[in-house]
């Protein structure tokens, strides 16, 4: 066996080797920001979650800055849905609690969920058909504002 038939081999799968991972290299940053800019994402566990027929989102305070709200919302033994609520600096407390409850309204199927304001400054969703579901805060960016998410 000569020298150049055995290197021949070696040198074919090393290019194969680069090239592939060349296409991956290549495809790595779309599919994340893909992943990233998905509306369903998966929970870490279905077990942690906490199920229930009516939720109450308790805002407190204004917003001292842009920012945004990630919301999660999983029906039982089915998949999540996420909402995103976007608020501008200097939103009152209940102009923030209308920015979220214009958000929910519209990421979630009316058919399946009600979503109304409560005391101006709380936003209740409520079950009309289907599984009880569980919502959680996935992420906020807003200084001076905090969400209690609670069970009722």
């Amino acid at each position: 066996m000569s020298l150049e038939s055995s290197i021949r081999p070696v040198l074919l799968t090393l290019a194969a080797l680069l090239a592939a991972n060349a296409a991956v290299g290549q495809e790595a940053v779309p599919a994340a920001a893909a992943a990233e800019a998905a509306v369903t994402v998966a929970p870490e566990s279905f077990a942690d979650l906490k199920y229930s027929n009516k939720w109450r989102i308790e805002v407190k305070e204004g917003a001292n800055n842009d920012g945004v709200a990630r919301f999660r919302v999983t029906p039982k033994d089915e998949a999540p849905i996420e909402v995103i609520v976007t608020i501008k600096e200097g939103r009152s407390e209940n102009g923030v609690s209308a920015d979220v409850k214009k958000a929910f309204k519209a990421a979630l199927d009316p058919k399946r969920f009600r979503v109304e304001g409560d005391d101006f400054e709380d936003v209740l969703v409520k079950k009309k058909d289907g599984p009880d579901f569980s919502i959680e805060l996935v992420e906020e960016t807003l200084k001076g504002t905090h969400f209690d998410v609670e069970r009722e």
